[in-house]
């Protein structure tokens, strides 16, 4: 949800690449929420971090405790930055009883990452 985030919102001015630690898919739940908010995801996939073994960021942002954990070092000026939030897909229950949480998650990381990339830019 990140990685659609930022580049919806903040496109003009960053460009965000999302990874795990490990590849599935992308969660139908996340894609629903974020299409209430007119981010299609339909060109999204999972990918690893692997993918960018060979890129350089200015920031490496996690977002789960199991990435900030597992997240490999990056060198050259990297500024790596834990954001907590709460993982919705690990809730236990019905699509329509866990739908509430993806959506707080997602506001959540709205608000959390522009806060975040306001405070750098001014």
């Amino acid at each position: 949800m990140a990685e659609g985030l930022v580049n919806h919102f903040l496109g003009d001015r960053i460009q965000a690449f999302s990874a795990g630690t490990e590849a599935t898919r992308v969660n139908p739940l996340a894609a629903r929420v974020m299409a209430e908010i007119g981010i299609d995801f339909a060109t999204h996939r999972s990918k690893t971090m692997d993918e960018f073994v060979n890129e350089t960021f200015d920031y490496v942002i996690t977002l789960c405790g199991d990435a900030n954990e597992k997240c490999p070092l990056f060198f050259g000026g990297v500024q790596r930055v834990h954001l907590g939030f709460d993982d919705p897909s690990r809730l236990p229950g019905s699509d329509d009883e866990v739908l509430p949480e993806y959506r707080r998650v997602r506001d959540e990381i709205k608000e959390r990452i522009g806060q975040f990339f306001a405070a750098q830019s001014g």
